[in-house]
């Protein structure tokens, strides 16, 4: 899964920031379909600062410095306000809380 040749440290910090995005992806588009049912808006919101965070993060990954990776942790916003939107929408559905 890793290369062993010159330029490898670089070549496997890009396959290492893909595999992490890759990790995450099924559970923001999980969480943006059903959040963009109730909340529309906010939901792309959150898409748009999560998407930013990836990019961010795979740059500052790409360099090989694990400081740098840390750029990209305020995607964790978009992603549990993504998470409080579904508790709210299941909690709508169950008929926990009104309109």
């Amino acid at each position: 899964m890793y290369i062993d040749q010159p330029y490898s440290h670089v070549f496997n910090c890009i396959q290492r920031a893909h595999q992490n995005t890759l990790e995450s992806y099924p559970m923001f588009l999980v969480l943006m379909i059903f959040g963009g049912i109730l909340y529309p808006k906010l939901s792309a919101l959150c898409g748009l600062i999560w998407i930013a965070a990836r990019v961010t993060y795979a740059f500052g990954y790409y360099t090989g410095d694990p400081e740098r990776r840390k750029w990209g942790a305020f995607g964790y916003i978009g992603l549990l306000i993504l998470l409080v939107i579904n508790i709210i929408f299941a909690l709508k559905l169950l008929g926990l809380i009104s309109s």
